[in-house]
């Protein structure tokens, strides 16, 4: 069968954490197997472009891992006797993938079952991410390190120490005793792979497409295991309403175009109506936590035809219940705006001064701040605000845009 070479690595990336299931569950070793599955991925992106996909496509990637696997464990005596009493414990099939229309349950969570391993309370956020994208999403070490813009050897090493601290952990689900704050880890995870794609810290784009249709299809992947959390859903409902406007952020040029102003025609309605659908499930599924409540902001942002059609009141009710229920600098920082919006620049401007402490120095404040001092018609003051801002970021799209608005500010 013939598939574009998008198609092959979206089939690869869904088969990979399959794959790998099948090897640690096996043989226990998950740094080995991790790099062996990498090594089946790799030949089958060179393979089959040109000689096609196969009918069983996980049971290909399956035998030729295991086959690099085992060379590798054979090449340590004491690897092979333990590989080989492992196998006498292991059922004949339990290595085999099932054929197509088939599953074997053991597998089916095997997603899950990764997540957790990667999202191990062990490591710093920042190895989870990588080891997370690199083990259940299927992503080279080079493209990961392309899209945290840093050399490929410094992302291997980070790698390869998380893979080390991980090293013994069993390959099963945490107990029901630690399970949730488990899952609120992975989940915060997925969550800030998708900030990253979707406004980047650094660099010179804005949007890393990449990294937030990631995020979204392993939240996806979480929610087909985890399909009545509520904290789930609303993380999907939440990525899918904020990327549906991905195509409007930005100009011809890559500048960054601002919510107020974005053509709304570009924002993607099916996305839109999905996510839509997703926040009225999430809120449904028990009390509304902090995903939910920025999904029902989202989504009354993307219902709104135009900027003067927002429904801030209702935008501002959902920001007080969510910095009761789950204070947070960055989501007060966006309460004060739904505020200025409903009271006025200078009730949102009083609301920052409660942030100066928690915030000081982060161009996201000082950005704010200059947007709120020019709505008061302070021009000089919001003109020094944005250009303290633009000093600030490591964005290049976002600190251009800062200065722009700093221009504007002159008499």
């Amino acid at each position: 069968m013939r598939r574009t070479t998008t198609d092959i690595e979206d089939l690869l990336r869904r088969h990979a954490p399959q794959v790998l299931g099948a090897l640690v569950r096996r043989y226990g070793h998950f740094d080995a197997a991790e790099d062996s599955v990498q090594e089946a991925l790799l030949a089958a992106a060179q393979q089959w472009p040109g000689q096609g996909v196969p009918d069983n496509p996980r049971g290909w990637l399956i035998r030729v891992a295991s086959r690099r696997l085992t060379d590798q464990l054979r090449s340590d005596s004491a690897r092979h006797r333990r590989e080989q009493t492992a196998a006498a414990l292991t059922p004949r099939d339990a290595f085999t993938a099932p054929p197509p229309g088939e599953s074997r349950a053991p597998s089916e969570d095997d997603t899950l079952t990764l997540l957790f391993l990667c999202c191990h309370p062990e490591l710093t956020p920042t190895a989870q991410i990588a080891l997370t994208l690199r083990a259940v999403g299927g992503l080279t070490t080079a493209e990961i390190a392309r899209a945290h813009l840093v050399p490929e050897a410094t992302m291997a090493q980070r790698i390869s120490r998380a893979k080390q601290k991980v090293r013994g952990v069993p390959f099963r689900q945490p107990g029901q005793a630690d399970r949730d704050l488990r899952l609120s880890a992975v989940l915060q995870v997925l969550y800030l792979i998708f900030n990253e794609g979707y406004t980047a810290s650094s660099g010179s784009t804005l949007h890393r497409a990449d990294l937030a249709r990631e995020a979204i299809r392993l939240t996806r992947s979480v929610r087909g295991l985890l399909p009545r959390e509520g904290r789930v859903t609303g993380l999907l409902a939440l990525m899918l309403l904020t990327e549906a406007r991905s195509a409007a952020r930005t100009g011809p040029h890559g500048e960054l175009i601002p919510l107020d102003e974005q053509d709304r025609t570009r924002w993607d309605r099916a996305a839109i109506d999905e996510g839509t659908a997703l926040v009225e499930e999430a809120l449904s599924e028990g009390p509304a936590g902090a995903y939910q409540l920025q999904a029902a902001i989202a989504a009354l942002h993307d219902e709104a035809d135009r900027p003067e059609d927002t429904d801030w009141r209702q935008i501002l009710a959902l920001y007080d219940v969510l910095v009761s229920r789950a204070p947070e600098p960055m989501a007060e920082l966006s309460r004060a705006v739904a505020l200025a919006m409903v009271r006025g620049p200078r009730a949102g401007l009083a609301a920052l001064e409660d942030l100066e402490d928690r915030l000081a120095g982060h161009h996201r404040l000082d950005a704010v701040r200059a947007h709120l001092l020019e709505r008061a018609g302070d021009r000089e003051a919001a003109r020094a605000a944005y250009l303290q801002a633009a000093a600030g970021t490591l964005s290049a799209p976002e600190a251009r845009y800062l200065r722009t608005r700093a221009a504007r500010m002159l008499p």
